[in-house]
């Protein structure tokens, strides 16, 4: 075990590595910052919708246009308590799809889905996105409020038009808004999966976008990569150490504490950007929030134990090590239940989840492995004559339990 001394020599060493780690992870959610404040340029093209579309869609007068997504571009007129919008988008073959949600997410958005059949006929459908599968998406279903106008949709050269009026008790103001396409026909009117997809924050109100989808995205995967490093890798690699390998002493106790305070910062930071996350879009996820705030929290409370150690001899040690295990397990349950959260609320694709999955099945197989390692070799030590046993005070630095 250290003593008090040598300790008082290395903390500045751990306090300066911490800075510099926060330096890189608060260069990455700057980063994010800055990139999420950009925002599209308001050009659109001179398209003639008097050519193609009847009335009330002809007047392009008075709508507003902001490109929102690749060449997608979304005009729009508040008149009271109607809202009327045109979305153009390339075109070939499939499906176009804008879906309105309240958080950003598209479980439990609404979506209006126009094609042109194989045989030149135009259609346009309301679908409710209950859930993630084929099945869960309903068609015919949906809150957005369709008033009795005719809604269209046109081709005209190699863009589609989907045309279609709201009528809105209140206004749209900021709007969290999902962009949609897929390359296959909708058969008996079920939706393919998508090819590609996006999520931006539109401003009614201002006539701009918010955060462009490709700056949100980034800040979202940045959120993700953070969380798995820190809260899935490196805390679980410094828990680990903390409990097997005590037996290494004082260099297990070097290494838990330096690689506990780099997973720290890599922690904050997942916070930090998630914090931005929240403010630039108003995603409304409360379990993962929460959890996160809860789980960053139980960390503070670690890193303050790091500084608070009592002596190895002192009568408050045992309430200490109790202390600082069960709240250290605490955050790792809670960190990864969070992970997985989140994961489902971004619609994580399957790259994402089979990394986590094997990150953190390596995590638990190392600690399976660790944990019969100790177990047997406490059995042996017990087994052994008295005579034998050499040692015991090191025999004691094995795990007893959890």
């Amino acid at each position: 075990m250290a003593n008090s001394r040598s300790w008082t020599q290395t903390w500045p060493c751990f306090v300066k590595l911490g800075v510099l780690n926060l330096v890189l992870v608060f260069k990455i959610t700057a980063l994010g910052d800055v990139s999420g404040s950009v925002t599209a340029e308001n050009t659109c093209k001179n398209t003639n919708y008097q050519s193609f579309l009847p009335p009330p869609y002809q007047n392009m007068s008075q709508m507003i246009c902001t490109p929102v997504w690749h060449t997608y571009e979304l005009r729009y007129f508040q008149n009271g308590d109607t809202t009327t919008i045109i979305l153009s988008a390339p075109y070939t073959i499939g499906w176009v799809g804008i879906g309105f949600s309240r958080d950003g997410m598209m479980v439990g958005s609404s979506a209006m889905v126009g094609w042109i059949t194989k045989h030149g006929h135009a259609n346009m459908k309301q679908f409710y996105l209950r859930g993630r599968k084929s099945s869960e998406v309903k068609i015919d279903k949906g809150e957005l409020p369709l008033n009795n106008i005719l809604r269209l949709v046109a081709t005209n050269g190699a863009e589609i038009h989907m045309a279609f009026q709201l009528q809105m008790t209140t206004p749209f103001q900021k709007q969290p808004i999902l962009l949609a396409f897929g390359s296959k026909y909708p058969q008996n009117h079920h939706l393919s999966k998508h090819e590609d997809k996006t999520a931006i924050v539109f401003d009614f109100s201002a006539g701009s976008t918010g955060p462009v989808s490709r700056e949100l995205i980034q800040m979202r995967t940045n959120h993700g990569i953070l969380a798995i490093i820190g809260w899935g890798l490196i805390l679980p690699v410094g828990a680990i150490i903390a409990r097997y390998f005590r037996h290494k002493d004082p260099l297990w106790f070097y290494l838990h504490a330096i690689i506990q305070f780099v997973g720290f910062t890599f922690g904050l930071g997942t916070v930090i950007l998630g914090l931005q996350l929240y403010s630039k879009m108003q995603v409304h996820i409360p379990a993962h929030r929460g959890i996160g705030i809860f789980a960053l929290v139980l960390s503070i409370l670690q890193v303050l134990a790091l500084f608070l150690r009592p002596n190895k001899d002192s009568k408050i040690r045992k309430f200490w090590n109790w202390y600082h295990s069960w709240f250290g397990r605490m955050a790792l349950v809670f960190a990864a239940i969070n992970i997985v959260l989140g994961m489902q609320a971004a619609g994580a694709g399957s790259d994402w989840k089979i990394g986590y999955g094997f990150v953190f099945g390596i995590m638990v197989v190392a600690a399976i492995v660790l944990e019969i390692l100790a177990y047997l070799k406490r059995s042996e030590m017990r087994s052994l004559p008295p005579n034998f046993q050499l040692d015991p005070v090191g025999g004691a630095t094995f795990p007893r339990g959890m």
